[in-house]
Parts: structure tokens; sequence; C-alpha cells
């Protein structure tokens, strides 16, 4: 295969000239501006006025926050799976079909060819910060390893399919770089999960693998594969694919996982990498180390706004985009986009780290708090103290989930029930100090859940009960939900889906 790498690196040099001068709220605005202009005469674009639209304030006025499922009821149930002119010019070509991690639910999120575009070019950003960062990378002298869905797509209708977004996207990969992607189409297509682990990962042993990217929880399964094909080589990566140099993670915080990703990845010369792509778009990539938070793709095809989260179901309530967003504030985050989605709550929710290029974490979803009990705990707390807590007891996690446990008789208090899976499971002692740890963590970073704690007055201390491993990924199965994007939901609300989950357990 012949070393791309020197093309790559010329783009690289160009597209972070123009990322070094860009001055992000005239490239908003100017993303904005085009959007309404491309989608003035469709059928929302009419009714919304776009062709009145100056600034981002005219927007604001024309355009209110919507949801999927509004989306889906007022604009686009009546013609599906046939989209033409409705909300963005032409017919929509693709759907990327997403299920939510709380409700399970399909959607079918609309995909353009020039939302396509803007993935890919999203992702040589991605590839331009590690290539200034390693000016000596091969990256394109190998295979690029993107452990997805199936990218078998279902005909909705002529010229319209559906599916996995890793299967759109495939479908918009050049010719050139085809070679230069592993798994083989014929792979790719496979829909049967463990199979598909089992297989790439013996195909992938005889692969040159540069990049990797994936799901943190479902690469923690393809490398528990790839020790079994080489049970007398070290469990790292490095025995494995030793010139790879980038992993690319997303789509979970990634806090529980780094102890465990920290051996795995020991003596190999990788960087880690996040990125945050969504079915909806490509919001951010990490261009700085890890804990500086990713970069907001400014002018890619996507216009951002920011509310605050306690304000998002308020009729009116405050809006801002990257001109006056502040710091250190939890945002729901909300888009308007090349795929005909216009003021969408995507449903995460983020916290601008930086203002000058903006950069952001994501802090978790809007479905994705616990407060039962008034303790008002986001995902982005219950993220961080499960992973203080592991590593203070020395144990990675797989995967976790909680929900809240009402109490049962007059007079009881209620709490929460964790379910963890640790790559070994602790001793009963370590369990207790994991759980302590959890506690106290959670305590310290918030002030309700601290008050409610306070000498057992409103809230038990957390239930703690480690399950084998392997659990998550047999109760995912069992929904149907193995691999690609499916996700582990973290909290769960739903009694009885925690109860499908509780009765995996022996």
């Amino acid at each position: 295969m012949i070393d791309a790498t020197p093309l790559l690196r010329l783009y690289a040099r160009r597209r972070a000239a123009v990322l070094a001068r860009e001055n992000a709220a005239a490239a908003q605005q100017a993303q904005l501006l085009r959007l309404v202009r491309r989608a003035a005469d469709t059928r929302f674009g009419r009714a919304h006025e776009f062709a009145r639209i100056r600034s981002v304030e005219d927007f604001r006025a024309r355009v209110p926050l919507r949801r999927y499922e509004d989306f889906w009821r007022d604009w686009w149930r009546g013609a599906f799976p046939v989209l033409t002119d409705i909300s963005w010019p032409g017919t929509i070509p693709f759907f990327a079909a997403s299920s939510g991690t709380t409700t399970g639910n399909t959607k079918y999120i609309p995909v353009t060819r020039a939302m396509n575009a803007a993935n890919r070019r999203a992702v040589f950003d991605l590839l331009t910060h590690h290539v200034v960062a390693r000016p000596a990378s091969r990256v394109f002298g190998g295979a690029n390893f993107m452990l997805g869905g199936s990218t078998d797509l279902a005909r909705q209708a002529p010229g319209v399919q559906s599916g996995d977004l890793s299967g759109i996207a495939a479908r918009g990969v050049p010719l050139w770089a085809r070679s230069r992607f592993f798994p083989p189409l014929r792979y790719a297509l496979m829909s049967d999960w463990e199979e598909k682990i089992a297989t790439l990962a013996r195909l992938s042993l005889d692969a040159d693998i540069r990049t990797l990217g994936g799901t943190p929880s479902w690469m923690l399964l393809l490398f528990e594969r790839l020790a079994a094909l080489r049970p007398d080589a070290p469990k790292r990566v490095a025995s494995w694919y030793p010139h790879l140099e980038l992993f690319v993670h997303g789509g979970v915080d990634f806090a529980p996982y780094r102890a465990r990703f920290a051996e795995l990845f020991a003596g190999s010369g990788a960087e880690l990498r996040e990125v945050y792509p969504a079915s909806e778009g490509f919001v951010a990539t990490a261009d700085r180390n890890e804990g500086e938070g990713m970069r907001l793709l400014a002018d890619n095809g996507i216009f951002f706004e920011f509310v605050p989260v306690e304000e998002i179901d308020l009729p009116a309530p405050t809006r801002h985009w990257v001109a006056d967003a502040e710091t250190g504030v939890n945002y729901a985050i909300v888009l308007s986009t090349c795929a005909g989605l216009w003021s969408y709550v995507l449903g995460d929710t983020v916290r601008l780290v930086g203002r000058d290029p903006p950069r952001l974490l994501v802090t978790g979803r809007l479905s994705y708090m616990l407060s039962a009990f008034g303790e008002h705990l986001i995902g982005e707390e219950l993220e961080a103290a499960v992973g203080t807590a592991a590593a203070s007891i020395g144990h990675a996690i797989n995967d976790w989930t909680v929900t809240a446990r009402f109490p049962d008789a007059a007079g009881g208090r209620g709490g929460h029930s964790y379910l963890i899976e640790f790559a070994t499971r602790p001793e009963d002692a370590a369990l207790a100090a994991f759980a302590a740890a959890l506690d106290a963590d959670l305590s310290r970073r918030n002030l309700d859940y601290q008050s409610h704690r306070s000498g057992g007055f409103g809230m038990d201390a957390p239930s703690v009960r480690a399950v084998p491993p392997g659990t998550f990924a047999a109760w995912m199965k069992s929904r149907g939900k193995l691999g690609g994007q499916n996700k582990v939901p973290r909290v769960i609300h739903d009694a009885a889906l925690f109860a499908s989950l509780e009765r995996m357990m022996p």
C-alpha cells in the first residue's frame, strides 16, 4: 500500500492555518445564513420566513426549539420515507436509525449528502490535529479500523435507505480511500455482532492497523477476543497492533474506562483522541490534550446554540450561541444543520471550557439525570464519581448503570442502586470501599446530594452490586442492542428495564 500520509500532511498544514485564524462567531453566523438561504424554499423555510432572516436574532425570533418528536409529528411523519423539500431541499437519501438509550424507540434522523460531506471533513479535522501533533506520522501507511455497526442499509423507498450511521458514511468514502479502511465491505456488512467481533479480531491481526476507533465498551470486547487469539502475548494493544498511532473514542464518558485503557495501551505509542459525533451531525473533536475539551466545528454545516439546562423546558428559554455562551455553565446543546434540523434539541448537555476557539466537554444527557429525591445529579458527576471510586480500589470497569431505589415501607428511605461490571470482580471489602468512595465523591461534587445524604436524612447510602464480566453485553444482546452505536444506559428510570438487567445476574 502506498503511504498517502504526505498528501494528508499537505492538507493538514493548510487546514491548521485556517483553524488558527478562525473567528468562531463569524464562522457560525456565516454558517447559519448559508443554511437558511439553502432551505428558504422548503416547506419549513417558507413557514418560518427564512427569506427574511438576516441575523442570529432574526432566526431565533422565527424558529422555536424543537425535539425529534416535534419534527417527526409536525413535519416528517406524513411524508416518510420520502421527504422532499420539507425541511431541506431535495429528497433525503438516507436516514440514520438511532435508538435512544433511555426510551429504546427507533428514531429516523435525516442524513443528506451535504451532511455526509460535513462528516468527512470532520474526520479530516481529527487527522489534521493528529498530524500536527505527530509530524512524523505515517497514519495513511496502513489500515484505519473503525468498529461500527453493520454497513448494510435497508431500502425504505426508491433512492431512500436507512441504517447505522457507519453504513451511511461508508457509502461516501472516496474510491482512493477505501483500500485504507478496515474492515473490507463484505465483513462490515455483518449484522451479528458476536460473529463480527470474532471475525474482525482475527482478520485485523493480519492487517497493518494505524488508527482504531469505536465506543469504549464495545472496544473492550474486541480486545478480549484479541487476547484469546494471542494467549501467549502480553494483553496489550502494542502486541496486536504494533504500528497503531491513534485511538479515537467517543459516544460515552471515558472517565470510568481510563484506568483500563491505560493498562491496555501501556507501551504503545498511540495517542488517544476524543470525538463528539452524533447521528444528527459531527459536533467537535479533540485538538489538544485529554481534559482540555473538544474544539467545536464552527465552519462545518452546523449552527450551534446553547440553552441553560434549567431553562430547557421553559416556554421562552435563554438561547446563547458561541458569541455569548459562557464557560462553566451546563447547557443543552441545540443544532441547526445541513440535513434539515432547525433549533433541534439534541438531548446532550455540555459545558464550555474555552471560547477562543470554543471548546467543550460533554456532561451528560437531558434524560441522563438522577434526581428522584431532589439530589439533582447530572451525568458528568455520576461518571466522574464512578471513575474516581474505581481508581480508589485499583479496579477497572467494563460497564455500569444506576437506578433510583424508592422506599418500600412507611418511614423508609430510598437511595441509588448501582450495577457495576468490573474487569475482575473485587473482594467484598473492596466493593464496600468502592461504595463508600462513590458516596463521598458525589457528596463532594454535589451539595444537594450531600445534604440528602447528611446523617442519612433523605437517602440511604448507595447500594453497589458487582455483576460478572459479560453481563451487560448479554443484556444488550437480549434487547437486540448489541454493538454498533448502541450504548448501555447509565441511568435507568424504567423499573421494568432495570429488573430485566437484574435477571441476567446469577
